[in-house]
């Protein structure tokens, strides 16, 4: 029995955590087909319905207008359970970078809920909760 994520399963978590950094609208393929909910600390908050992932997208890119050198780095996996084809588990999550111009670091926790697709696993639900936040 694992006690965390395997490789596959950190794959869509990844490619959220690039395409945070970077906008790559190619990283979006991490999230499921259908049901997608996120709840971020940017408003409107709660994403949900048929255009979750695009509208979250558009207001990321928003979010993360004037922030450079992102950069990312993730704890060891908690609370990791297995059930059917859906996967839980939370992330404390290191986030540093730059934000017009002066250093930031960020630290919360990610809870995802991956479900499998086509023999894949994707981002069904995550939420972000910021539990530490430094300027330079």
């Amino acid at each position: 029995m694992s006690t965390g994520p395997d490789a596959a399963m950190m794959l869509p978590v990844e490619k959220i955590a690039r395409f945070i950094a970077t906008g790559d609208d190619s990283c979006l393929s991490a999230f499921a087909a259908k049901d997608v909910v996120i709840l971020e600390n940017f408003a409107p908050f709660l994403f949900t319905g048929a255009d979750a992932v695009a509208r979250w997208a558009k207001e990321m890119k928003e979010h993360a207008k004037g922030l450079t050198g992102l950069g990312h780095s993730f704890g060891p996996a908690q609370d990791f359970r297995v059930e059917d084809e859906c996967v839980f588990f939370a992330l404390p999550t290191h986030w540093s970078g730059h934000s017009s111009g002066r250093l930031f670091q960020e630290d919360g926790g990610w809870a995802f809920l991956l479900v499998r697709q086509r023999g894949e696993w994707k981002v069904r639900s995550y939420g972000w909760a910021v539990t530490r936040m430094a300027h330079d």
